[in-house]
């Protein structure tokens, strides 16, 4: 019974989060773009857009049992699209992402640990 409560509140908080990362993407746009690789810097405020959308889009679906298996795969098809954003931090070494530092070691836990643990949680947390 507190494996299930745990499930729903960390499910309800990941649709939070989730509309609260595409919310971000509309209301802080400068947070993004220096975390879009050089190589797709020309389409920077579209990839932003789409993200930020995507984000948004996705979290809904998880509300309805209906459709939280789209919503499901859907974000992890995101968080695995941001991993070259991830490898790009690794490559730029030590930089200030808002009033963040981000340094290599940091970089190396967000892709290796942070993006499978997010993957894990949305799968584990919509199984209720």
């Amino acid at each position: 019974m507190q494996i299930k409560i745990i499930k729903q509140i960390l499910f309800f908080f990941l649709i939070f989060f989730y509309l609260f990362a595409g919310y971000n993407h509309f209301a802080n746009p400068s947070f993004y773009f220096p975390i879009i690789p050089p190589y797709l810097a020309a389409w920077a405020n579209q990839i932003n857009i789409i993200s930020g959308l995507a984000e948004i889009i996705l979290a809904l679906l998880l509300i309805p049992k209906t459709t939280r298996a789209i919503g499901v795969k859907g974000i992890i098809i995101l968080l695995i699209a941001f991993i070259p954003a991830h490898i790009y931090f690794i490559q730029k070494g030590t930089f200030t992402l808002g009033s963040f530092t981000i340094t290599p070691i940091l970089s190396y836990v967000r892709l290796f640990i942070g993006q499978p643990i997010l993957i894990l949680w949305v799968w584990w947390s919509s199984k209720f």
